[in-house]
């Protein structure tokens, strides 16, 4: 039995079908939904990380074969298992092989959790002090995930103070036709004005009148009513 068959019968040990359920309704796997096709067995993230954090110096193939299967559990827990490796290893080749192997398999991270849990912890870090380009190219894509994947990232950008690349990404977004787009565009938004209000403020200002409602509602979150209101009160222009 290979490393990677290993790590998948753990994983098919602690299933749970009624879970499986339960995951397959919450991640919109139904005909023409975002996640059409996808399966789940129904583990848990906390479970998925105890069981993925076992792996994290397997070869990369092994975790590649992980990543490239149907079952959504799998490919969650390699991609843990790879921001465990990135934490673990700080020195410049390992990380930049980690950068690369995740680049190259984008097209397996094809849901929003996928996205979430793991672009901040290995990109959005490795863009702090390297090239931004690398989300600029994705956020060109013509895959959702892809764009998604660009502009999560800058989660750890702002996080360190710096909120140029979530600005331009967020008003490249405005136009997207995608709920899911905006929800993560308003969501990175409201992060900013968490750490500096005029700077969202200032964004509001300039685009909030044709911004979709979705990002504004997440941007505006955590603003107090009166200044909620007088947004949700700006007329979206058509």
């Amino acid at each position: 039995m290979t490393p990677a068959e290993t790590w998948q019968n753990e994983l098919i040990s602690i299933a749970n079908p009624d879970k499986a359920k339960i995951l397959s309704s919450f991640f919109k796997t139904g005909k023409g939904e975002y996640g059409e096709g996808d399966i789940f067995i129904g583990i848990t993230v906390p479970q998925n990380r105890n069981v993925a954090k076992k792996y994290i110096d397997l070869p990369f193939s092994h975790i590649g074969t992980l990543l490239a299967s149907p079952i959504h559990e799998f490919r969650l827990s390699a991609l843990i298992a790879l921001v465990l490796r990135f934490k673990k290893y700080k020195d410049e080749d390992s990380r930049a092989q980690i950068v690369d192997f995740y680049l190259a398999h984008t097209h397996h991270i094809n849901n929003w959790d996928l996205v979430d849990l793991s672009c901040p912890y290995i990109l959005g870090e490795w863009c702090r002090t390297h090239s931004h380009d690398i989300l600029f190219a994705l956020a060109k894509s013509d895959n959702m995930w892809e764009q998604r994947i660009a502009i999560v990232s800058t989660l750890t950008l702002v996080r360190n103070g710096s909120f140029s690349t979530t600005l331009t990404l967020a008003e490249s977004f405005l136009t997207h036709k995608h709920d899911l787009m905006h929800k993560a565009t308003g969501w990175l938004l409201r992060e900013v004005g968490k750490r500096d209000t005029d700077t969202l403020l200032h964004f509001l200002n300039t685009h909030a009148h044709h911004m979709p409602r979705t990002a504004l509602h997440y941007a505006i979150e955590k603003f107090p009513q009166p200044t909620r209101a007088h947004y949700l009160s700006i007329k979206k222009s058509q």
